[in-house]
């Protein structure tokens, strides 16, 4: 099992820590889902350390329709993000949309976030 170097961690909790009064101001003023958009970006960047301009890709089009974020890494994209607006309850039908994106561009994972609470699966079908 590979650890997570002791400076990323560092990032991570002072970013997690920077973003929760965001969060919550978000919440009690229940945002909708853009601007819950642009703080799950700017965490995506910040907290987690993906390039805004190179690797965060909004609106990727699948079969026509479209997924409200993507990871870009190495040329290639690699997880899909489907986000809804912060004071929403994520749902078993926003866990079948997430997973049937990224089943449908071939896409092994894929986040599912309100920015609160953020949910990843796999859409490999078990065998």
């Amino acid at each position: 099992m590979t650890r997570i170097p002791k400076k990323v961690q560092e990032r991570i909790i002072l970013g997690l820590k920077k973003y929760q009064p965001i969060i919550t101001a978000a919440k009690s003023r229940d945002v909708g889902e853009a601007d819950t958009i642009t703080i799950i970006k700017d965490m995506l960047s910040d907290v987690f350390g993906y390039d805004k301009y190179h690797e965060i890709t909004s609106e990727f089009a699948i079969r026509g329709i479209f997924c409200d974020l993507a990871l870009r890494l190495e040329g290639k994209i690699s997880l899909l993000i489907e986000a809804k607006a912060i004071g929403l309850d994520l749902r078993d039908q926003h866990v079948k949309q997430a997973i049937d994106y990224a089943a449908n561009q071939g896409i092994d994972w894929v986040l599912l976030t309100n920015g609160l609470v953020w949910r990843i699966y796999c859409s490999l079908p078990l065998i």
